[in-house]
Parts: structure tokens; sequence; C-alpha cells
């Protein structure tokens, strides 16, 4: 059974893992959907974008992600019953500089920088994430977003792409823990790829995948926290024996 403290080198998914995209996803568009006499639950927008989400990852590959959720803004109000809105869209688009960091994520990764190389690998374009990473409060050593890419997780592009910029720097995948909350998005992807992984489980006690598609098959996680804080607490712990 692996220890935390075995690796040098955490990858991380952001968005759902360290910043907290379904309150930013709801705060964004329930207030609009609401305005047009729409009344949905947070699980029911939740549900919504996750099945838009995905396959116009898969269709536009190469979009931006502010272009590619405006998009996905438009596909969601179809779902809901209500004429598309352009200029809500491109304000969808742009919301990701608002969606929050989880309460305790600055405070575990400030942490976890002392002990791993720490790494990014999101669904993301440089710019948005800019305004996360400030919120995150630690200098991430490197950043590797779908713009970089080319294409969108879980398309194993992604992980290639990373893998090989790491080994490039000498670093195995025997020292990489890739840490997440996506099943789908990261967890089964990375285990095709020999990764260990560590599943944040943000949704624990919750019902359903929220703003994530389902996983289509089972996979077996390596960790599991419900929050940061508890990962970092528990190697806190292995380092006391």
């Amino acid at each position: 059974m692996p220890r935390l403290s075995d690796f040098q080198v955490l990858t991380f998914d952001c968005y759902g893992t360290l910043i907290d995209w379904e309150t930013g996803i709801c705060a964004a568009i329930g207030p609009w959907l609401e305005g047009r006499g729409v009344s949905v639950t947070r699980d029911q927008m939740l549900a919504a974008f996750a099945a838009a989400e995905a396959p116009q990852q898969q269709a536009t590959p190469d979009l931006r992600y502010p272009e590619l959720l405006a998009r996905v803004h438009t596909a969601m109000a179809q779902r809901f019953g209500v004429p598309p809105d352009a200029a809500a869209a491109q304000a969808f688009g742009r919301s990701v500089r608002d969606w929050p960091a989880f309460p305790d994520s600055a405070d575990a990764l400030a942490y976890l920088k002392q002990h791993y190389r720490l790494v990014i690998l999101s669904n993301i374009d440089r710019a948005s994430f800019a305004h996360s990473s400030r919120k995150l409060g630690v200098a991430f050593d490197a950043v590797y977003t779908a713009e970089d890419i080319g294409s969108y997780k879980p398309d194993p592009r992604n992980f290639e792409y990373m893998l090989a910029r790491l080994a490039a720097q000498g670093i195995a995948r025997e020292q990489i823990l890739h840490t997440a909350e996506s099943l789908y998005h990261d967890h089964i992807p990375a285990k095709r790829f020999g990764l260990s992984t560590c599943w944040i489980h943000r949704r624990a006690g919750q019902s359903g995948h929220g703003a994530t598609r389902p996983p289509d098959v089972e996979v077996s996680l390596d960790f599991r926290f419900a929050t940061l804080a508890e990962m970092a607490e528990a190697h806190r712990a292995e380092l006391r024996g």
C-alpha cells in the first residue's frame, strides 16, 4: 500500500478540486435562469452543465475554455426552454475569474508545497487560470492547460503531454500522485497511464456527480479524502510516524 510520502510530485486538476466550480457555475447562471422564469435546483443546473460540457469538449477540442463555456450556456438555455442570449453566454464564459477557491485550498497547498512539486493539469485557458491562481496563493512548478495542449481531459493527449514534459525534467511517473475530484476527467485516464491517484471527493455526502459526467467504468483509487485539508493532515500524520 503506497504512502503519501512516497511521491515527489502532485499533479492537480484545478476546477472541482482546488476551485469550487460548482458554486461558481450556479452563481453565474442561476440568477439568469431565474430572471427568465426558470425554477431549477442546483443539482439540475449542474447536471445540465455536465451534459453539455463533455460533448462540447469532444466536438471542439481546440476551443478556448471561455468560448466553450459560452456554447455550454447556450445548450443549457435550450435544455431549459429559454431563448439563447449571446451576451449572457459570453458573460458565463468570463465567469471563471469569479469562481471561488475551496476554503481549505490555499492553506493545504501552502503546506504541500513544502514537500512536493506542484503541477496543474487543467481543462482551462491560461488567462482564466491566472485569476484562479491568485486565489490559490502558491507558485505552481508547472501549469499545463487545455489551451496549451489543444484538447480536453479525459483525452489521453493531455496526460501524454504532461508526462512527457515531466519526464524531460527527470520525473518518472512512479514519483507522481495525480490528485483530483473528477473520476471521468482525471482518475480513469490517469490510471490508464499507470499513475497513482488521490481522490479529493469534494462531493462526499452528496448524490450524483454534479458538474462532471458520470464515469463509465470502475476505477481503483490509491487514496481518498473529502478535502485537500484532510490530505495535508494525513501527510503530516505520516511524517509524525
